[in-house]
């Protein structure tokens, strides 16, 4: 009987780690043994040069998901070394092969060893550091608030006009509003209520998009307060709405798979195409209130086609064509941005855990 438990005890460890799913990413056939790390490069990309899924963080670069929830560690100049007997990416300066070493006998040897040795960084800040995705793509979507309740701007300051009867304002032209708070400060932005999002399955009102429009200074603050145009990215005209302007989200992300199993439907594509193609902005139908959170990645997948066949009809199964990176998420609708695909995003496709 000692004997069994015995066994049994020791075989337990193994079948637990038997039972558990093989989460740890694929080598490349063509992986690099470094790579040095320039500017314009991305974790996501630096990561998907060695492996087949890019977005497996903790396992790829050794570390858990705590300690690289502020993954600005990386910056150019920095040689990226594989350690093939790990699977695992790590940092260091790396010496090329055949490097003529000396060993105690004062012998001269060559090694194929890749050397690793600690470098100190000088006039380093987390602005040079490489981001873990485009941040050009997703810079404009991380300082506006994009998403409001329905009717959030009826009552914010309003652009009741400008000098001369004009109707259209641009950058440096200035304007006059109402409403305006001196204790928010002077900058704000403008908006446009935008179309409503609406939950393709319950058919439930998810938000309205807020149209962003450009910036502004306020520079006297009375009943009709005085605002100079900064920054325009569409027509300013009298009607829109201005919000004081709040800090950008934090655009440092750790790539995860969601704990649970989330499925959402994307149900519109940014700029008010049908499609979408790889580094752009989509928006999904569920948000926190569902659990998703920044950084999660979600696989796309397109519905199987019916076909018929002798007379009868068959559904082919859904089609995993994708992968989308969630960087922003309100209550009711998440943004993210498509990171890989092969075919064109389209609406009402479905993004779900992978």
């Amino acid at each position: 009987m000692r004997k069994i438990i015995s066994l049994i005890c020791f075989l337990l460890p193994a079948l637990a780690f038997a039972s558990q799913p093989d989460t740890t990413p694929e080598l490349r056939s063509d992986a690099p043994d470094q790579h040095v790390v320039v500017k314009g490069d991305t974790l996501w990309d630096i990561s998907g040069k060695f492996f087949k899924d890019p977005w497996k963080w903790q396992y790829i670069w050794g570390m858990n998901k705590e300690s690289i929830k502020d993954p600005h560690w990386i910056y150019p100049g920095d040689v990226i070394v594989l350690d093939r007997a790990t699977g695992t990416l790590r940092v260091g300066a790396a010496v090329a092969a055949n490097t003529v070493s000396t060993v105690k006998t004062s012998t001269a040897v060559t090694s194929d060893v890749v050397i690793l040795s600690p470098r100190a960084r000088a006039g380093h800040s987390d602005h040079d550091a490489i981001p873990s995705i485009p941040s050009s793509a997703i810079e404009p979507f991380l300082s506006q608030p994009l998403v409001i309740a329905e009717n959030a701007l009826k009552d914010a300051p309003t652009l009741i006009g400008a000098r001369e009867g004009r109707v259209i304002l641009g950058t440096h032209d200035t304007g006059f509003a109402t409403g305006l708070s001196a204790d928010k400060g002077s900058k704000w932005q403008i908006y446009r209520p935008g179309k409503a999002f609406t939950d393709p399955d319950t058919k439930e009102l998810l938000g309205i998009e807020a149209v962003y429009l450009g910036d502004a200074d306020a520079t006297t603050f009375a009943d009709v307060s005085t605002v100079t145009i900064t920054k325009s990215v569409q027509e300013i005209q009298k009607g829109d709405r201005l919000v004081a302007m709040s800090d950008k989200v934090s655009n440092a992300y750790l790539p995860h798979a969601p704990s649970g199993n989330i499925s959402a439907r994307v149900i519109s594509v940014y700029g008010g195409v049908s499609q979408a193609g790889q580094n752009t902005v989509i928006t999904l139908n569920k948000g926190k209130r569902e659990g998703l959170e920044s950084g999660h990645v979600l696989a796309l997948y397109r519905k199987g086609e019916v076909i018929k066949n002798e007379g009868k009809e068959y559904t082919l199964p859904d089609e995993r064509y994708g992968l989308a990176f969630v960087f922003r998420v309100f209550d009711k609708v998440s943004y993210a941005l498509v990171m890989q695909t092969r075919l064109p995003v389209q609406l009402l496709d479905r993004a779900q855990t992978p």
